[in-house]
């Protein structure tokens, strides 16, 4: 371990070790953090973006973000989309922060929120690169994790499960069985799917509809059958029910003893989701797509769920995330971060998730490309179903770059 020379006084390694015993609840922000920092620190300020677009598989692309720094230093985000191969909406938000302070997050926040929240999805995505990108760049300039801004690490090992669905091309039982027992043999205790996926309109012919809920409902099982009692299995509905039949399917599903029920209905029909909530046995999850505390507000007032799922990549970003998981804990509600992400959203999410007092587990997309873990340095890596919260600066990673030059678009 390196140390510093005794004879070097106020350092900013003394403030850091200053902010890593902060408790959770003591939010430090960017502007008590520029009056600790040195010279150096305060004279950094954002001098160019790169934004790269990764090849992944025929349902997804990764866009990463890279803002650098005149001190050297870039810091990341993830602006992915599903299979958008770019993002526009990243121009008009980078020059708000072009030749600004990366410490300035909070008037970045302001300038480019009315935009952001507009209800946009990519221009949402677009807003939260940046701010997640910014936050890198910050802490790394202040050789320290990103969660000892927020008050430190509560979290030395998050549970992950693996989202299995887009590995899934086989969309019947027998596919996704195979799927959930590779995931379990790579260490995971805990798989979603989507078995409705594809679901037909709720106007459709009623053998249609009863055909493809009987399709899902024979896909879950399978699951259950295949890895047994002691794993986990959740299922994502993708809001294709109305109340009625959300409510209906979740009774035929008893006796497959879900860890939880993903977004029957649209996260936005509060009532709805209550509803259903208040009426069926499993564990409710939702909002993956809401932006901000506002959009996640009605969800929690109203007791519809148990855990919400804010997107580092579409809720406004880290620092919105971190807000809004404390509307959550007021609530009694857990979190658990929607990522079906590269590795970069994921080692955000973690670092973010090491200093939330109501985490409940972090999603993995499983089984995409092999090479996904050496997209970034240190390498991805699992242990027993769970990332290790990383010690190094900012959000722990760095890009490899003959990676990323080997499979970019």
């Amino acid at each position: 371990m390196h140390k510093e020379p005794a004879n070097i006084l106020p350092s900013r390694r003394h403030f850091l070790r200053k902010t890593s015993l902060m408790t959770a609840g003591s939010l430090i922000c960017p502007s008590q953090l520029l009056s600790q920092a040195t010279a150096a620190d305060k004279s950094v300020t954002v001098s160019n973006m790169e934004v790269s677009t990764v090849a992944v598989s025929n349902r997804t692309n990764w866009i990463i973000v890279a803002l650098s720094g005149t001190n050297g230093i870039k810091g990341y985000g993830e602006a992915s989309v599903g299979r958008r191969a770019e993002l526009s909406e990243l121009k008009e938000f980078f020059e708000l922060v072009k030749g600004e302070s990366p410490f300035e997050i909070q008037r970045y926040r302001e300038l480019g929120w009315t935009k952001a929240s507009s209800g946009n999805r990519p221009v949402a995505t677009a807003f939260s690169a940046i701010e997640q990108a910014l936050w890198d760049l910050l802490s790394k300039s202040l050789d320290t994790p990103f969660y000892n801004l927020i008050g430190g690490k509560l979290n030395d090992v998050l549970p992950v499960y693996a989202n299995i669905n887009r590995a899934t091309s086989q969309r019947n039982p027998n596919g996704f069985a195979k799927n959930a027992v590779a995931a379990v043999e790579d260490g995971f205790k805990a798989i979603k799917a989507a078995p409705f996926d594809g679901f037909p309109s709720l106007d459709s012919p009623t053998g249609e509809i009863n055909s493809a809920r009987e399709l899902g409902i024979a896909c879950i099982y399978a699951m259950r059958e295949a890895v047994g009692d002691d794993i986990d299995i959740k299922i994502d509905a993708h809001s294709f029910f109305d109340t009625e039949l959300a409510i209906s399917i979740a009774h035929d599903l008893d006796a497959a003893n879900l860890s939880w029920y993903e977004e029957p209905v649209a996260p936005t029909q509060t009532e709805n989701t209550r509803i259903i909530h208040d009426t069926i046995s499993q564990t409710v999850a939702g909002g993956e797509f809401l932006f901000g505390v506002e959009g996640f507000k009605p969800l929690c007032e109203a007791a519809a769920v148990d855990i919400i799922m804010p997107d580092v990549k579409h809720c406004g970003g880290v620092w919105e995330a971190v807000k809004i998981s404390a509307l959550a804990e007021a609530h009694g509600i857990k979190v658990s971060p929607h990522n079906p992400s590269g590795p970069v959203s994921t080692a955000i999410s973690a670092s973010l998730c090491a200093g939330i007092p109501n985490f409940d587990v972090l999603e993995y997309q499983w089984g995409e490309q092999s090479w996904r873990n050496t997209l970034v340095e240190p390498a991805e890596t699992f242990i027993d179903g769970s990332i290790i919260i990383s010690d190094r600066s900012g959000f722990g990673i760095d890009i490899n770059d003959q990676v990323l030059q080997a499979h970019r678009v």
